[in-house]
């Protein structure tokens, strides 16, 4: 039996790798990317993909011709998001870097950060940093959009053990509120023939209330919150918590 560090061990990123990013999630990030009014960004926006994975969006993202910056923690992330790129033969920037501590002031146009890539520092002072980095990063005017899931989903959401299986292999699932839904654990069990992996993972989980309150302190001003990439409003019928916050001039 083995076990990982969680989010900040490679071995987690490689052992759950095709749990978390499926053939399904790529062709997912295709769609939003040509549907999404969320998404939609001029030709010539300079975007960065922060927490970017395996290059999910950085690669279709860099087919339709934006100037694409990837940057992740995770070595073994980054080299799967340039093989993709140089399979799909598009030209991607990828830079190995603490989210909280990336720098390049005023360089983009555009801030992403999806599929719940925010809270996952212990400390919560490092989550509010995280979020003044995609401040700094963006140019006057330029958009941030952050997407993960908010509390209020996820207490409707909070199940016994979820089963997924892909081919021959099992992964097991239980999520545990803390500290009064101020954070969430996840215990995955991934069971590979002979071979058992375990990871514990806690991370902190935001209402839309704060999360909008979050990104004024960090300086944004026009802040948006959505139930979806479809621009649906943040209600009863959201399936995801997607913030849009403008950098002012």
């Amino acid at each position: 039996m083995a076990r990982t560090g969680g989010f900040q061990d490679d071995d987690f990123w490689t052992e759950f790798h095709d749990f978390l990013f499926s053939e399904q999630r790529h062709a997912q990030a295709e769609e939003l990317l040509d549907t999404s009014p969320l998404l939609s960004f001029p030709a010539d926006a300079r975007v960065l993909d922060l927490c970017c994975g395996p290059g999910v969006f950085t690669v279709p993202l860099a087919r339709r011709g934006r100037d694409v910056t990837g940057v992740d923690t995770s070595g073994a992330m980054l080299d799967r998001a340039r093989k993709r790129a140089a399979e799909a033969g598009v030209r991607v920037a990828h830079v190995r870097a603490d989210a909280r501590e990336y720098e390049n002031p005023g360089g983009f146009d555009v801030v992403l950060n999806l599929f719940t890539s925010f809270g996952y520092f212990e400390d919560p002072a490092d989550n509010a940093r995280m979020l003044r980095t995609m401040y700094s990063c963006l140019a006057p005017g330029g958009t941030l959009v952050l997407d993960l899931a908010g509390r209020e989903l996820l207490a409707r959401k909070v199940t016994p053990p979820k089963v997924v299986r892909r081919g021959e292999d099992l992964m097991v699932q239980t999520d545990t509120v803390l500290d009064d839904w101020a954070r969430l654990r996840s215990d995955w069990v991934l069971v590979r023939g002979e071979r058992v992996t375990r990871a514990t993972l806690v991370w902190f989980v935001y209402s839309a209330v704060e999360l909008r309150r979050m990104a004024q302190e960090a300086g944004f001003g026009r802040v948006e919150v959505f139930g979806g990439f479809d621009g649906r409003p943040y209600d009863e019928n959201a399936e995801r918590l997607v913030l849009r916050a403008i950098r002012e001039a």
